[in-house]
């Protein structure tokens, strides 16, 4: 029984370090796990990402970052992430279409309607079965990305505070609305309590996926 799971959070929250320590946990134990993140994954994606977030791009219009963002992920959905799903297989994505409207559409206040129209249109309607968003105050994320861990800073981190705020409220949102696909998580604990938490969250899932399979 094939489970998609997507990891979603603002700056500094930890979720691609929960992501892969969780994938790692559950392969030990037999599961046919894939991890793959957005903007990126395949040859067309990566080069989308590298224009999405080099700073030197401060011309980029909104719509213009959300169709880049849609373009690569039309192709990620296609070339990865719905052929391993088909074999039955485990996916874990670094960030998905609830992305871009938390980040397009909330932070920077884009047609929410007009985002999901061409957010199925680009996923072909595929929509994660588990949803788990690691939540951090803005100035604790961010604060962590300026002590130098992930990635290196890029573009749209350098947006000011204020469209932080408007990114997490928009997470909050989507999470209040679809609470059967969405598990919050406080990910300003330790890192081991946070797995913790998750792996109960994702195997429990898993299990009762695979249940509802053989009824």
């Amino acid at each position: 029984m094939s489970l998609f799971v997507t990891f979603e959070g603002p700056e500094g929250s930890g979720k691609t370090t929960q992501m892969q320590s969780l994938a790692a946990y559950l392969r030990e134990r037999g599961y046919d796990v894939l991890t793959t993140r957005e903007p990126g994954s395949t040859p067309i994606g990566e080069r989308v990402r590298n224009i999405l977030l080099d700073p030197v791009h401060t011309e980029m219009l909104p719509p213009t970052e959300f169709l880049l963002f849609s373009a690569a992920r039309a192709q990620h959905v296609g070339q990865v992430i719905s052929p391993h799903l088909e074999k039955g297989g485990i996916v874990f994505c670094d960030r998905y279409a609830d992305s871009s409207m938390a980040y397009q559409g909330y932070g920077h206040q884009l047609d929410l309607e007009v985002l999901r129209a061409v957010s199925h249109f680009a996923t072909g309607g595929l929509v994660p079965d588990l949803t788990l968003y690691f939540d951090v105050p803005v100035e604790v994320g961010l604060g962590r990305k300026m002590g130098g861990s992930g990635d290196a800073w890029n573009r749209m981190e350098e947006m000011e505070i204020a469209y932080h705020e408007r990114v997490r409220a928009g997470y909050l949102a989507m999470a209040a609305q679809e609470p059967d696909r969405w598990v919050v998580v406080d990910a300003n604990r330790e890192i081991d309590e946070v797995q913790a938490t998750i792996r109960g969250l994702v195997v429990a899932r898993r299990d009762s996926a695979t249940c509802g399979e053989g009824t």
